[in-house]
């Protein structure tokens, strides 16, 4: 697995020549990539979630989409419409924004429900369907979305449905002061995106991307994992629990990471360390939980409390 890591860290230290202190986002952004899933950024304005993406793409030498989700947005401005040439007489299809391999959805929930609708084919079978016609997307293929948890007003919320479809939901928070004051001296001139160079190929990722397939995960491993995503279905507090797919997501996750730190074989410290991240936004807390401001992410924390973590050699294959 060390092509893997090596590949990983390359990337997380090009992205942290723009992002500055948030190694621990830039990693689950990376491992997103690595799974093959779609990443929302929850976080208040001006905190990077732009930057993220684009220093992704660019990392990685992949074209490049954004779409600034708003109220008068129609579903042909995402997928891409048909306009009638005059001069073949003929349809021709021209391609939406979705159609790059690294797509930024800047403010999500701006938009209304039938054009955040047009998102789930793309995410979920990695093709757009235009006048009855399928398009297949570009490979590799990742949409990173973007909401303010703060404004509601003129917003609509995801259903659960397009949420369970997001691999992650991940955030970045303010800097510390140290760095902050980095960020400052860092674009006194201009900002360091504009030198930002490709480490890495699209060809290479998708070889990342196969390449985690074949980390071991032990059967108490696999276990801890059903587990998990039991009790978060079961837990007094919960009203909605995750998803099988849910499981799912945790494991192939928990096998990025293992790559990521160059290990052929998955730890429960890899699953306690994506959790929150991969199912969170899965779980919806009871009504009886809301009124005293419990969240998802309490939920998952007395889980952990709670559940065992299992014994044994996890790296040891039957």
């Amino acid at each position: 697995m060390t092509e893997v890591q090596d590949f990983a860290q390359r990337l997380i230290e090009n992205i942290e020549r723009v992002i500055v202190g948030k190694r621990a986002s830039i990693q689950l952004a990376v491992l997103g990539l690595l799974s093959q899933g779609h990443l929302l950024i929850e976080d208040v304005p001006g905190v990077g979630k732009t930057m993220l993406a684009r220093s992704l793409a660019r990392s990685l030498g992949c074209t490049f989409g954004r779409l600034q989700f708003t109220p008068d947005l129609l579903p042909g401005d995402v997928t891409g419409v048909s306009i009638y040439n005059q001069a073949t007489r003929e349809f021709e299809f021209q391609p939406g924004p979705i159609m790059a391999q690294i797509v930024l959805i800047d403010e999500i929930n701006r938009a209304t429900p039938k054009t955040q609708a047009a998102l789930l084919e793309a995410m979920e079978e990695r093709q757009v369907t235009a006048d009855g016609v399928t398009y297949g997307l570009p490979r590799p293929f990742m949409v990173l979305a973007t909401q303010n948890p703060v404004e509601y007003e003129g917003t609509f919320a995801l259903p659960e449905a397009q949420l369970d479809r997001f691999l992650m939901q991940i955030g970045l928070g303010y800097p510390d002061q140290d760095d902050e004051i980095e960020m400052l001296d860092r674009q006194q001139f201009h900002h360091p995106i504009e030198d930002l160079e490709p480490v890495a190929t699209a060809e290479e990722l998708l070889e990342a991307q196969d390449a985690i397939k074949s980390i071991y995960v032990s059967p108490a491993v696999k276990e801890y994992v059903v587990r998990l995503v039991k009790m978060t279905r079961e837990h007094p507090d919960t009203y909605l629990g995750a998803s099988p797919r849910g499981s799912l997501t945790l494991y192939r996750v928990g096998q990025a990471r293992a790559a990521l730190f160059g290990r052929d074989f998955v730890l429960p410290d890899d699953i306690k360390f994506i959790a929150t991240a991969v199912l969170a936004h899965r779980m919806i807390v009871s009504p009886g939980a809301r009124l005293r401001s419990v969240t998802a992410k309490e939920v998952l924390a007395a889980i952990f409390e709670e559940l065992p973590v299992p014994e044994g050699n996890y790296s040891k294959r039957a």
